[in-house]
């Protein structure tokens, strides 16, 4: 298959390695320029690219893996030619104090992450991979019945793009699991109990059956207080996203 991906950090990085591994063609990009990637070329195996380009040449899926603050930076034309069957995948998280400042919308919890982005690309997108260390993504897949195995929720309002999507996930050596609609995809952001704990697939679906569809504004403030003390802690640590 045909792979872009724009962002070419921990995770994009990650993806390109495993994916270029299976078989496919990747393509990679970042704000700076393909020539600034060489290093990335030669870890991955992918092909340094524009961000336009990417998304040109991903004719089977396209990755947007970018800080959440950088997504109203891309161009307005992106995906200007991409066919609307070619599935859109985000990976992005909010993190207020580190990274992305407070963004309004996800305060309030009108959006979910995801809602966000995808209102800003104008397109709809798939989410998933948002809640997995890049390390582990890259090294902890394991073959279809192997006890134990990652599960990984995909949502998205696309019912076609999502089933891809998982088939994706399934490749690569996770169990792919519904994660429901683009509204419900608040269920495996920062702060909740499927954010990077590496659960097989039937603890992630207890989990998502136990915190139910609607977000009640009581699960919001508790994803937002557990996420604050979170980013406090890694920042006492020295670690920036920066």
């Amino acid at each position: 298959m045909n792979i872009g991906i724009i962002g070419a950090g921990y995770i994009g990085s990650a993806l390109a390695v495993r994916l270029t591994s299976l078989g496919h063609s990747v393509y990679i990009a970042n704000s700076r320029g393909p020539e600034t990637l060489k290093d990335v070329e030669q870890k991955t195996g992918a092909t340094a690219v524009t961000a336009e380009e990417a998304a040109q040449r991903g004719s089977d899926f396209i990755v947007v893996t970018i800080p959440l603050e950088k997504i109203p930076d891309l161009p307005n034309n992106l995906f200007e030619g991409v066919a609307p069957a070619v599935p859109i995948i985000d990976t992005s998280n909010y993190y207020p104090l580190l990274r992305d400042g407070q963004i309004p919308e996800l305060e309030t919890g009108d959006l979910t992450e995801s809602g966000w982005v995808q209102q800003h690309l104008g397109r709809p997108v798939v989410k998933v991979f948002n809640n997995i260390f890049a390390e582990h993504l890259e090294k902890n897949g394991q073959p279809a019945g192997t006890p134990g195995r990652i599960g990984l929720p995909v949502a998205s309002d696309d019912t076609a793009a999502k089933q891809k999507v998982m088939a994706l996930v399934e490749e690569l050596g996770f169990d792919a699991v519904d994660g429901g609609t683009m509204r419900e995809s608040w269920r495996q952001q920062p702060g909740g109990p499927i954010y990077c704990n590496d659960l097989p697939a039937n603890q992630v679906k207890e989990h998502l059956a136990q915190l139910g569809t609607e977000r009640t504004p009581e699960q919001h403030a508790e994803f937002l207080a557990n996420q604050n003390a979170a980013e406090k802690h890694m920042e006492a640590q020295g670690i920036k996203l920066k």
